[in-house]
């Protein structure tokens, strides 16, 4: 089992090499920083397990370094502990209002100090151990004594081709599907749609312009006929900006969802029509995916042109070569893939 890594960030060395000392002989990996910004350039080089940080330094004081490594995905939700000589409630509030996870006046005591360390690497690694937003939201419910936000809550039924939401309505709501499957797309000047996403039972739809409190950016389409279960905006928020750690987790989420759509934004550019008709066809067969071996796939070629970012007729026409290769089976709207493997495979 490998150590957990701590960063100490202290100005004064004999308080470093002791803090240092004791944490090494409690079985961590430890290593050091003299000031501010030698221990934000550390963390973001190479991300700790736990941060523990003086507050009064030269330069750089503990409360920028706490502010610019909450702006990182990759270090924001890291477990924060300040270590501070002075002891008034303003500085307190001061951290905590910030982000930090703890607070520990010197001088104290090693068990005081590590108690601390244990408590809130248990705490992050509970968190972190968790995949998916309603898992997320369980324990976060759990931590902040918030009512679970799935308990006793209103349900909406929407038929196929239904509008969730529009591009421009204020949310008022976030979504989590219990039933059925969401397009989620824009439309352009010449009226045609292109899908970016398309969620399944279990997602969660609408949660990026409620955490920004802005309009939604997006359509949203039931493909199918859908259940979806009503979580208010304030119950969401709250929940969202009340712990540190499950921002830092939604701070990585949004952030991935950024990069795959920059990805997806590229290879429309740069890829083929053929190419990127064989990458949506996956991207279908991992969303409806289950232990069948043959996956089949109710989607309108005019979806699936949005998808691609083409022409109806020219997905019809790959989808007539992909048939051709006996690669996929065509019954109707219902695509069967039969191959997956081929088909991820097409290079253009």
């Amino acid at each position: 089992m490998s150590k957990h890594r701590i960063l100490v960030i202290e100005d004064q060395e004999d308080v470093r090499e002791n803090i240092s000392e004791l944490l090494e002989l409690s079985n961590y990996d430890v290593s050091n920083a003299s000031n501010g910004k030698e221990g934000v350039k550390k963390a973001l080089s190479s991300p700790p397990d736990l941060i523990l940080c003086d507050i009064m330094m030269p330069e750089m004081d503990g409360y920028e370094v706490l502010y610019l490594l909450s702006k990182n995905p990759e270090t924001a939700s890291l477990p924060f502990i300040f270590l501070t000589a002075k002891a008034e409630k303003s500085d307190f509030r001061k951290g905590m209002n910030m982000g930090a996870d703890d607070y520990i006046t010197k001088p104290f005591e090693e068990m005081e100090l590590l108690g601390a360390i244990e408590r809130r690497l248990k705490k992050y690694k509970e968190l972190s151990s968790v995949s998916e937003i309603d898992q997320l939201v369980q324990h976060a419910a759990k931590y902040q004594n918030v009512e679970d936000l799935e308990k006793e809550r209103k349900s909406q039924s929407f038929k196929k081709k239904d509008i969730i939401y529009r591009e421009g309505d204020f949310g008022n709501f976030v979504y989590k599907i219990q039933k059925g499957k969401i397009k989620t797309y824009h439309i352009n000047e010449d009226g045609k749609e292109f899908i970016h996403d398309i969620r399944k039972e279990g997602d969660f739809l609408g949660e990026q312009s409620v955490i920004q409190d802005t309009a939604r950016t997006e359509f949203a389409e039931a493909m199918e006929d859908t259940e979806l279960m009503l979580i208010p905006k304030d119950d969401f928020q709250e929940l969202i900006f009340k712990n540190r750690e499950i921002s830092g987790q939604f701070i990585k989420m949004l952030s991935n969802n950024l990069s795959q759509r920059e990805k997806e934004l590229m290879e429309m550019a740069y890829n083929t029509v053929r190419k990127r008709t064989a990458d949506s066809l996956i991207k279908l067969y991992e969303t409806y995916s289950s232990d069948n071996e043959k996956v089949t796939v109710d989607v309108s070629r005019a979806d699936l042109a949005g998808m691609v970012g083409t022409a109806t007729e020219s997905v019809i026409r790959i989808l007539s070569e992909f048939k051709k290769d006996q690669w996929i089976e065509i019954n109707g709207s219902a695509i069967s893939i039969l191959e997956p493997e081929r088909i991820k495979a097409v290079k253009f």
